[in-house]
């Protein structure tokens, strides 16, 4: 697979008739309005607080504006919704929006257990609807990049993966670091691995609130020898979100805090062998062409609009969303117990 291959469609999207609704104009809900405001496909916006409401309405003219959910959703020129409000209503705004025939787009997670999301991705199947959970990560492309290089062999057989993702601040309240920024990393390495881990375990720490952890470490066993690391924490004192991905001929870096050229990195490290005795060969680093121009979250709009469109199932959609949430939630029953959870 080439990097060609897995581009997003450059078609107008206002070709489309696309009508999109965004809920929740709050701390990301303001960024897929601008996005789908861009795009030509952004109908409404819908927030509890009214003056929330005319803000935006009047910095994007024509669009309507609603307080409540039930009007967006008994609204037949709104075509699709996109959620962006609290984690805990994730599932029960799809079911209803999918409930009046409307597509969903819906920020991650998709829902805060296992059965409610798989009856989410049910009633989207039965109802032939759009289901896209927003695993931003998957649209970067950087990222895209990355995963063709590991297609093609460029860095040969897989071995580990290990991401960071650590920052100082946001802190919540209502969810921990695992749920707050783990999703991203775990979504990018079933996508690179291509399945679901067998095993997991997960330890962490919790500093400022007693019931809610501030800092955890996942370790994923996918077989076959390969494996994954996943380090998150809001309690660290500068931002650091990088993908390491080692193969058996190279290895290849995504840190998403850097800029142009330096964002992805290809390094052509190999190992030779003395007898028994395993040599480095270092070679040279060099930067591993991406897309630059293209925000990540103006192609996931995109993709989502191209999906609605034409009925192909979005890269991040309601099965993927319910992959990465079986092991997210076994990653947090490891952390609460202290044992490993084995997947099968």
């Amino acid at each position: 697979m080439t990097t060609a291959s897995v581009a997003f469609s450059k078609k107008e999207t206002a070709e489309m008739d696309a009508s999109v609704a965004v809920i929740g104009a709050g701390y990301w809900g303001k960024n897929l309005l601008r996005n789908f405001h861009d795009l030509g496909a952004l109908a409404a916006v819908c927030d509890a607080d009214p003056e929330v409401v005319g803000r935006f309405k009047a910095s994007y003219p024509g669009i309507a504006g609603f307080d409540d959910v039930d009007e967006v959703l008994q609204d037949a020129a709104i075509e699709a919704v996109a959620i962006a409000t609290p984690a805990a209503t994730h599932a029960d705004l799809a079911r209803r929006a999918l409930e009046r025939g409307k597509h969903v787009f819906v920020e991650k997670p998709l829902a805060l257990d296992e059965e409610g999301a798989a009856a989410v991705c049910r009633l989207a199947a039965e109802r032939h609807l759009t289901l896209m959970v927003g695993h931003l990560l998957l649209y970067h492309p950087a990222f895209i990049a990355l995963k063709a290089a590991v297609d093609e062999g460029k860095i040969g057989n897989l071995l580990y993966v290990h991401s960071t993702r650590a920052s100082f601040g946001k802190f919540r309240q209502e969810e921990n670091a695992l749920w707050s920024f783990a999703p991203h990393d775990i979504s990018m390495m079933l996508a690179l691995v291509g399945r679901t881990p067998a095993r997991v375990t997960c330890n962490g720490a919790a500093w400022l609130n007693p019931k809610v952890a501030d800092t955890t470490l996942s370790h994923l066993d996918f077989g076959g020898g390969v494996q994954g690391h996943i380090f998150v924490s809001w309690l660290h004192p500068y931002k650091d979100h990088r993908l390491v991905v080692i193969g058996e001929s190279g290895m290849l870096v995504f840190n998403d805090t850097l800029p142009g050229a330096e964002k992805l990195l290809l390094y052509p490290h190999s190992v030779n062998w003395n007898g028994d005795l395993p040599v480095p060969n270092k070679a040279e680093m060099r930067p591993l062409p991406y897309a630059e121009d293209e925000e990540p979250l103006r192609g996931e709009c995109r993709h989502f609009l191209d999906c609605v469109a034409s009925g192909e199932p979005p890269r991040s959609d309601g099965s993927e969303g319910l992959r990465v949430l079986k092991v997210l939630g076994a990653c947090q029953s490891a952390l609460v117990s202290g044992a490993p959870v084995d997947l099968g």
